[in-house]
Order: C-alpha cells, then structure tokens, then sequence
C-alpha cells in the first residue's frame, strides 16, 4: 500500500488497471468518523501465497483485499483476450476448505467481459479471478441436459431388455447355456440402469446435499460405474471361454460365481476408496457439481476408471477380434447361411460391439473439459449403448433360436459340433 495517498493513473496504467466499488451504504454509516481506505495488490504467484493442492485453474497476478464490509461489493478486473477454452471465475480463499484452505466461489456472481470481469461477492475476504480451463456454460448446459435425456432412453431400454431376457429364460428353461448368456446380459444391462438411475441423482441432487450424503452419492456414483466396467470384461470373459475354450471343463454354479466378482470387487475397490476420503464435491466450472472422486485424489480416478477400462477395452477388442475371425471362417465354410440380410450383420456386429463397451472408447479423446465435440460423442454413443444391446439380443433370440442363423449361439452350437467331431 501507499502512504501518499490517492493519486491519477497515466494513460498507461489506466488499460491495465483493475476498479474496486463500494457500495453506498457503507459511507453513509461511516459518515461520522474518519476512515483510511487501503486497497493492497499482492503478486501471489511471486510470494507463493494461496497454494490448493492438485489447482488446474491459473490465477491472474491481481489479488484484491478488503476487510470490514458486510454488503456486496463489486471488483472489477482489467485483462486481455483470454486463450479459447479457459473462462474466468470469481473466487476468495476458504480457510475452511480442506487442511490447507482452497478457493471458493460461494457467493460470488462472475460477470466476464472483453477487456476485463467483474466479480460482484456479498462478503469481503482475499479475493481473485480464477482462470480455468473449462466448458463455457452453455455447453456445459447443454452437456447436461443430452446427458439427462440420454439417462432416461437408456433407462426405458434397460427396462425392456431385461423384460425381454426374462422372457427367453422362461421359455427356454432346458437351453442351460442361452440362460447363462441372459443371465449374464441382464446383469451388465442392469449395471447400465443402475449407473443412468445415479448419475440422474447425482446431477439433481449434488449441489443441496449435506457433505457426508455427497460421500455416500459420489461412491455410489463410483460404484455403479465400476460394476459396468467389470461386467463388461466378464462378457468378454464369456465370449473368450465360448470361442476359444471350448472343450472347456463345466464350471460349478458358473452364474453366481460371475455375479460375486461382477457386483463384489467393485465394492472392495470403493471401500477403499472410502477409506481415504475420496469422495465429495467435484465442480467443473461454475455450473456443473457433482458428488464424485474430489480433485485432490485424482489419483484414484486414473487408476480405478481410466487405467481399468483402458485393460478391459483393450482385452475385450481382443476377443471381438477372435470372434470375427471364427466368424468369417465358419462363413466361408459354409456353416453359416451366406443370404442374411445386410443389416442384420450389421446390427448383430453393433449389438456385439456396444456389449463390450466400445461406445465407451471416446473417454480417450477427452483432454480436460473443453473437448467438447468428444464428450458429446461419448454421451451420445453412451446413451445409445443400451438401445443397441436391445436390438441385438431381439435380433438374435426373437422369436426362436432356430430361426437366428448365422447368430452368436448357432456359431457356438456349430464350433462345438466341429470340435467334437475332431
């Protein structure tokens, strides 16, 4: 601070000068007294001040500090174009959050600008502008509500394909391994429902939550999406064993078994996780909360989701690779009908491809949050995922197993007979 007192800007200091205003009130009930006013400027990148652990977001070199005021205040900070896919916002220093303190924008309302953003906060603490590489916000609007729309069709076709499963396992209650491959698609359609059913929750319910519920929500939330993962690569196990093992020994309450590792070792993965505390508040920018895996143990997201899917993608396009060859060489032996139609081929080979997860694959091609054509594709081709599981499994059971020539089980009827005979 200065001790001489106010003084004029130059012609060069006034584009680059940032404007605190008071409001009115505040003077009228000072009327009677004398006051000092100081205004303090602390480069914080230089004094190493104000250090949240895991920040993405870059702080601008004006900090403002104001004490001793109860009503809003406006800051106004003065800046250049800033870089595409990064967008201001509001923040102060919560000494409350977490061990250290981290930034806030509670109360605050972030109004940007060309040349500069105005921050207008009902209380007065060490306050920012926090740069963060983020969706503006009506994309960021416009992600949720595909995503919502998207949660509810695949709900309303998880709803059917497990109507329709339960449908085949009763007519068909001699065909032990048709009943394996239901019993193993409800579960990974069931898991789909369950996830869409959270993630619902989640997005409504996160930013009025109690901190403990957003624990509880974010590790459901967790859960659930751990649970597709697994059964995921568990149909990719069952396609491997099919294929490939044919011959294999008979496996003693095979289903059950699946069922204890499809729905278990998530569970032993988010405990934990709990353990350690991972779960809360997770805010992309200033419109988007949700109760999931905290920025402070990012850690536990790369390895939990980004490292186990990217091993099961890996392994599952493995064995739909196994299949397709299999595939081809019992066509060109002529074990399979050669004049099904086109689109049944393609529809069967789409119904394959979305059981084992490739509409997950784009999660690849999201650097950060401002990816945006990626995440609109991952979240449609997502909520497309169940819609194509349920025409597969039609296609493929409906309305008799004799009549699906050419499907999945007519090749594994076949490839039995043909090892057996060898």
């Amino acid at each position: 601070c200065s001790p001489q007192g106010p003084r004029m800007l130059n012609m060069t200091e006034k584009g680059k000068a940032g404007k605190i205003q008071l409001p009115r009130e505040i003077f009228q009930t000072l009327s009677s007294q004398t006051v000092h006013a100081v205004v303090t400027v602390l480069n914080i990148q230089q004094l190493g001040m104000f250090k949240e652990l895991n920040q993405t977001g870059q702080v601008m070199d004006d900090t403002t500090s104001i004490s001793g005021l109860r009503d809003p205040v406006q800051l106004t900070f003065a800046h250049g174009q800033l870089p595409h896919g990064v967008i201001p916002q509001c923040v102060f220093w919560d000494s409350s959050k977490g061990q250290a303190g981290g930034w806030s924008s509670s109360g605050c309302v972030t109004q940007p600008g060309d040349k500069g953003t105005v921050c207008s906060c009902d209380h007065l603490t060490f306050f920012t502008l926090l740069l963060n590489p983020t969706l503006d916000e009506s994309t960021a609007q416009a992600l949720t509500d595909v995503a919502t729309a998207g949660c509810g069709v695949a709900m309303a076709f998880s709803i059917s394909t497990i109507a329709f499963c339960i449908f085949l396992r009763c007519r068909f209650r001699s065909e032990e391994t048709l009943r394996i491959n239901l019993g193993l698609h409800m579960n990974l359609v069931g898991s789909l429902f369950l996830l869409n059913l959270v993630f619902l929750l989640n997005s409504k319910l996160s930013g009025e939550t109690q901190p403990a519920t957003c624990k509880v929500l974010g590790g459901l939330t967790h859960y659930c999406l751990l649970c597709c993962f697994t059964w995921m690569a568990l149909e990719g196990c069952h396609l491997y064993l099919l294929f490939v093992k044919v011959l294999g020994t008979y496996i003693h309450h095979y289903l059950v078994k699946l069922c204890l590792v499809g729905w278990g070792f998530p569970a032993l993965v988010v405990g934990v996780a709990a353990v350690i505390s991972s779960y809360g508040e997770y805010s992309i920018g200033t419109t988007v909360h949700l109760c999931w895996i905290t920025s402070k143990y990012l850690l536990v997201h790369y390895i939990t989701n980004c490292g186990y899917f990217g091993l099961i993608f890996l392994f599952n396009m493995a064995v739909f690779g196994v299949v397709t060859q299999k595939s081809c060489c019992l066509q060109g032996t002529g074990a399979v009908q050669r004049d099904r139609k086109a689109w049944k081929v393609a529809l069967v080979a789409m119904g394959l491809f979305c059981l084992l997860g490739v509409t997950w694959a784009p999660a690849f091609l999201i650097y950060g949050t401002s990816s945006a054509p990626a995440i609109y594709l991952f979240t449609i081709l997502n909520s497309l995922q169940g819609i194509f599981i349920f025409i597969w499994l039609v296609i493929l059971y409906y309305p008799k197993m004799e009549e699906t020539a050419g499907s999945l089980s007519h090749i594994i009827r076949h490839d039995k007979t043909t090892s057996v005979s060898q």
